[in-house]
């Protein structure tokens, strides 16, 4: 018999992390025709999820929401008329539940786990059977755990734009060492494209190197950094893709990289906000594309798994792994920034 019960976490405020709950014994809802039970094995965090307890997040968030939109488990058992999974598979989450493919809509953008839907950091949880995917057979829990959000969001960055896609010998841009760009630098390198990376820190720049990076940039060393990058790609012309995770504080920078008609996709503003940012003027001066984008589709996050296969990828995930009572510790340890790659919690 499925369990009735499961420990799960709540976010009831937005005082910090003091706002996160824990309930030993919430009741699971009973599946309905088309759900697939999930034993959630683990969980990955985001940005995202530090941002909302702490009432930084700017999007909508349901009230006492489930935190978490990446778990990857196994299905337990699934409602009378579900196809597309059996007890037994092993599945990860779908971030936006309603993207299944082509653009989002007002509909599918307000279907997002850990946000307006109940998330992951749960050991049970019922999906509709078309928010998972099959999990990657190369992968464990944790690094499976991972690709919800930062690997489908580098995937679309590197993938989505039709006729823009990446390409072998093409340059890519990659940002600091948060679970988005370290995915790019993944992709990039297995499509045979060139790397070249930002960080502050030494030690971080090594292990971006060991990751495959072509070159590395300090920073706070050279505040010009995105036109050091520029020099470093053939003819000095410039990257074709940017991964801009800083937001108002670093575009200018990634605006003197990129090369005309580049990518430049936004997904996140790490960086914080700035009064001295670049306007849409210089976008069209730098003649490039600038786009702003959110995770990614189904349809996007099947593709990537065959090329994780394919290429036998592995995350790279913290040493550190937490378990699920210790959610506000990881949480503040990853607030720190005292993490690399993805930070991953065990729920069972």
């Amino acid at each position: 018999m499925p369990p009735t019960t499961t420990k799960q976490w709540t976010i009831e405020g937005k005082s910090g992390f003091d706002s996160l709950k824990l309930d030993e014994k919430a009741p699971i809802p009973q599946l309905g025709d088309k759900d697939v039970l999930v034993k959630i094995h683990a969980a990955s965090l985001n940005y995202r999820d530090l941002a909302i307890p702490k009432g930084k997040y700017p999007f909508p968030v349901k009230e006492n929401v489930v935190p978490g939109s990446d778990g990857a488990g196994t299905v337990e058992a699934v409602g009378s008329r579900v196809t597309r999974f059996k007890p037994g598979d092993k599945v990860v989450t779908l971030f936006n539940q309603g993207h299944i493919g082509g653009s989002l809509d007002p509909a599918t953008i307000s279907t997002g786990l850990g946000g307006t839907l109940d998330g992951t950091l749960r050991q049970y949880a019922a999906f509709d059977e078309h928010g998972l995917v099959s999990m990657p057979e190369n992968l464990n829990w944790l690094e499976a755990s991972t690709l919800s959000c930062a690997a489908v969001t580098a995937w679309n960055a590197l993938y989505g734009l039709d006729g823009r896609q990446l390409k072998p010998g093409d340059t890519v841009l990659t940002q600091g060492t948060g679970g988005v760009s370290i995915f790019a630098l993944q992709f990039a390198k297995a499509a045979g494209a060139k790397v070249i990376a930002t960080t502050s820190s030494e030690k971080k720049a090594a292990l971006l190197k060991r990751l495959g990076a072509d070159h590395v940039i300090n920073y706070r060393d050279n505040p010009n950094w995105g036109e050091q990058a520029a020099d470093l790609t053939p003819g000095q012309l410039g990257v074709q893709h940017v991964i801009e995770v800083g937001g108002p504080t670093t575009m200018a920078q990634s605006l003197r990289a990129i090369k005309i008609d580049g990518v430049i996709s936004i997904i996140g503003f790490l960086g914080g906000f700035s009064k001295d940012q670049p306007s849409f003027l210089d976008c069209l001066n730098n003649m490039c594309i600038v786009r702003g984008i959110l995770v990614g589709s189904r349809l996007q996050f099947e593709e990537m798994n065959r090329a994780i296969e394919a290429n036998d990828i592995h995350p790279v995930v913290d040493d550190k792994v937490f378990e699920i009572d210790q959610l506000r510790d990881a949480m503040e340890y990853m607030w720190d920034q005292k993490h690399f790659g993805k930070l991953c919690i065990k729920l069972v």
